[in-house]
């Protein structure tokens, strides 16, 4: 009779809920806030290096911050919205200078990101196939893009020289292309000038993306086309693109958001006062931020910049997601 009552009241603890999950409790909240804790110190720094930036910037944006206020900007007069109806007027000059650097800016980012996509994309399908040499085409596809950005500008910079440069040196004196050397830094060059480093530097970017999306696409697929009597464009009109569409969504907004806020190519290409032809919007802002040492009225252009890439990507999210719920 003894003997059993211990048996019976072990059975009972075990076969309580309360008790099995007793014990357990605090490992089961290590594991739950573990990841959170791991999480915590990346939040931290995001934080310090991108939000309070942010909000400090949002918040000059409405101060008349000029040079006389730089060294104390917390004492700078309350401006409200003044700074904001100066950037919007379009009639003023300073409205004016920022609608045009913002159209210099669409059309550069359609450009840039429409070729950047074209050669990469084009790239990568000529390469998935396995042949001698293919490795070392990957690899010397990626320099540019793994070179670091002040030293590969630098360099596109003594090659866009008017007198000694090899982009002349190569249309004028060797083929003949041009009546006489063109200046590349200067003038409606400038744009084209721009756009060439910009797509050199970016394609490879592309490249690298949709060649990691090629490999999920099976072989059989493009096999069972074969056999069906499909060509090579068929093929990549019917099985790859229609294979690489996340891929490619995600791509295309990441290449807008960098193009669109580029500021070092820009700014190692032409320096501190770029040309009328080429004046990015991201260059314009530095101008008005810290040559005119109007840094209110920068902070503004800022603020409105930022405001119009979050309604483009929330529209293009928007767009695309409903692409794919309508997608077969």
């Amino acid at each position: 009779m003894t003997a059993t009552a211990p048996t019976a009241e072990a059975a009972a603890r075990k076969s309580s809920p309360g008790a099995a999950r007793g014990p357990r409790r605090p490992g089961r909240i290590r594991r739950v806030g573990l990841p959170y804790l791991l999480l915590l110190p990346a939040v931290l720094l995001e934080l310090l290096v991108h939000l309070v930036p942010m909000v400090i910037g949002i918040v000059m944006s409405f101060k008349e911050l000029t040079q006389f206020y730089i060294r104390d900007w917390g004492t700078a007069p309350w401006a409200g919205l003044d700074n904001y109806k100066v950037s919007v007027d379009f009639d003023a000059p300073v409205g004016a200078a920022l609608l045009h650097s913002f159209f210099v800016t669409v059309a550069f980012t359609v450009l840039s990101v429409g070729l950047c996509w074209l050669l990469g994309t084009a790239a990568a399908i000529c390469l998935q196939d396995t042949f001698r040499g293919r490795g070392l085409l990957r690899a010397l596809f990626l320099v540019p893009y793994a070179l670091p950005v002040y030293a590969a500008v630098i360099t596109w910079v003594f090659m866009f020289q008017h007198d000694n440069g090899l982009v002349n040196h190569v249309l004028h004196d060797q083929l003949g292309l041009t009546d006489k050397p063109s200046f590349w830094l200067i003038g409606d060059n400038s744009f084209f000038a721009l756009l060439t480093v910009s797509v050199w530097k970016g394609w490879p970017f592309a490249f690298l993306i949709v060649m990691a999306g090629l490999q999920n696409i099976p072989r059989e697929l493009y096999e069972a086309a074969a056999l069906d009597g499909a060509g090579m464009i068929r093929q990549v009109r019917r099985i790859t693109l229609p294979s690489l569409r996340p891929v490619n969504q995600v791509l295309v907004l990441v290449l807008f958001l960098w193009t669109f806020n580029d500021f070092n190519t820009p700014f190692v290409l032409f320096g501190k006062a770029a040309p009328e032809a080429a004046d990015l919007i991201s260059v314009h802002i530095y101008q008005a931020s810290f040559v005119t040492w109007n840094c209110g009225t920068g902070s503004a252009m800022s603020v409105l910049l930022l405001l119009f890439l979050l309604a483009v990507t929330g529209v293009y999210l928007v767009l695309t997601s409903r692409g794919r719920r309508t997608a077969p």
